[in-house]
């Protein structure tokens, strides 16, 4: 679901769509006409986490999000909170959704989410422990890295990313065809 500003954030003013000359070239934004805030519509970091169970074989950690229809299972993810790191985010975001002891967090890269505006970091998260879910997760599953296929969206490009870092040729599932 797009989410799309109507009204300043301000003053409630409706806003309107203006044409903007910026250093790139011109931009359609939406500006408030009585205050002049501008909704600038950038992307918002998501961290990502792969999940590596040390204390199950190396196993993966995949879950599924209670708010996912079908039985899709992908990384855990979460929002940076203010004042903390990168790197302490994705601990917490797994600490939360998982109650797994966090220990090695290492940095998998950065890809772009456009249809959600997001822009996806990814961490490599050694982890041990006993696993409870949070309310926002339904189920997970533990994989073997060479029996975990990876999605064509988002954060299946960081796990394909992670099993190449350990000479695992990636498989891919068919990609997800929208709901009706």
């Amino acid at each position: 679901m797009k989410y799309e500003y109507r009204y300043c954030t301000h003053c409630a003013t409706p806003l309107e769509w203006i044409e903007l000359a910026e250093d790139g070239g011109p931009k359609r934004r939406l500006r408030c006409p009585a205050c002049g805030w501008t909704h600038w519509n950038n992307p918002t970091p998501v961290l990502a986490a792969v999940i590596e169970c040390e204390d199950r074989d190396g196993k993966l950690f995949l879950a599924r999000n209670a708010l996912w229809p079908g039985k899709f299972f992908g990384l855990v993810t979460g929002f940076m909170e203010a004042g903390e790191t990168p790197e302490e985010g994705v601990a917490r975001e797994v600490l939360e959704e998982t109650s797994l002891d966090v220990g090695a967090v290492t940095p998998i890269g950065v890809w772009d989410f456009q249809r959600l505006n997001q822009l996806i970091v990814a961490y490599h998260v050694k982890a041990r422990g006993e696993i409870v879910l949070s309310p926002e997760l339904a189920e997970y599953r533990l994989f073997a890295p060479q029996e975990v296929r990876c999605w064509p969206a988002g954060t299946g490009y960081a796990l394909a990313q992670w099993l190449r870092g350990r000479g695992i040729e990636p498989r891919w599932m068919e990609p997800l065809k929208p709901s009706a």
